[in-house]
C-alpha cells in the first residue's frame, strides 16, 4: 500500500536568539524615536494652539501625548524581552482607552463652543509647519514598526505602528484646516478639524479599550494568552 506524502503546515516560529536580540534593540530604538517626537510634537502643538486659540492644535497635541504613552508601554514591555504581566498590560491598555475618550470629549466640547460662539482662531504658521513635518515623518516610522512587529510576532508593536500612521492622517487633516484658516480666513475649518480629531480619538479609545492585539501578543512565543483573549 502506497502512502501519499503528507503536507505539513508550517507555523511561524520565533526568530533565532541572535536575530531576536537585534530585533528587540530595533523595536526599542523605534519606540524611543516615536516617544521623543511625540513629546516635541505635543509641546509645540499645545503652545501654538494656546497662542492662536486653535482647538484643533490643542487637540492634536493632547493626542500626541497619548501616543507617547503607547510608546512608553512598548518600551516597558520589551525591557525584559517579554510581557511581564498580561493582566497589568490589559489594565494599561484600558487606561489608554479611557484617556482617549477624555481627549475626545474635551476637544468635541471646545469645538462645538467655537462653532456656536463664532470664535475665530488666529493663523498659526508654527502649527502649519508642525503638521507638514509630521505628515512626512510618521509614515516611515509606522512602516518600520510594522515590519519589526511582523518579525517579532508582536501585534502590540504593529498596533503602535498603526497609531503612528493614524497620526500622519490626523496631521494631514490639521494641515488642511490650519491652511484654510490662514489663507482664506475660513475660521470654521479649525473647529471642524477638531471634531474630526475627536472622532478619531473615540475610535482609538475603543480599540485600546478592547486591547485584543496588545493583550494577546506574547513576544516570547508569538502566541496568545488564553486567559487574556477571552
Amino acid at each position: 500500500m502506497s502512502t501519499a506524502p503528507v503536507e505539513l503546515q508550517t507555523l511561524p516560529s520565533a526568530p533565532p536568539v541572535r536575530n531576536r536580540s537585534r530585533l528587540l534593540q530595533r523595536v526599542r530604538r523605534l519606540a524611543w524615536a516615536g516617544l521623543a517626537w511625540h513629546g516635541v510634537e505635543a509641546a509645540v502643538a499645545v503652545a501654538a494652539g494656546v497662542a492662536a486659540g486653535s482647538v484643533a492644535l490643542i487637540g492634536f497635541g493632547a493626542d500626541s501625548l497619548i501616543e507617547a504613552v503607547a510608546g512608553a508601554i512598548v518600551l516597558w514591555r520589551f525591557a525584559r524581552a517579554r510581557v511581564a504581566s498580561e493582566h497589568a498590560e490589559r489594565r494599561a491598555q484600558r487606561l489608554i482607552g479611557a484617556s482617549f475618550y477624555l481627549i475626545a470629549a474635551y476637544v468635541a466640547v471646545e469645538a462645538v463652543r467655537s462653532l456656536v460662539g463664532n470664535h475665530e482662531p488666529g493663523a498659526s504658521y508654527l502649527g502649519i509647519a508642525l503638521a507638514a513635518v509630521t505628515v512626512v515623518l510618521m509614515p516611515p516610522l509606522a512602516i518600520a514598526k510594522s515590519r519589526v512587529g511582523d518579525k517579532l510576532a508582536s501585534a502590540a508593536t504593529k498596533s503602535e505602528g498603526r497609531q503612528n500612521m493614524l497620526c500622519a492622517y490626523l496631521s494631514g487633516a490639521l494641515l488642511v484646516g490650519l491652511t484654510l484658516n490662514a489663507a482664506l480666513g475660513w475660521w470654521w475649518a479649525d473647529p471642524v478639524t477638531a471634531l474630526v480629531i475627536a472622532g478619531v480619538a473615540v475610535r482609538e479609545g475603543r480599540e485600546a479599550w478592547a486591547g485584543e492585539d496588545a493583550c494577546c501578543a506574547l513576544p516570547d512565543t508569538g502566541g496568545c494568552a488564553d486567559d487574556c483573549c477571552s
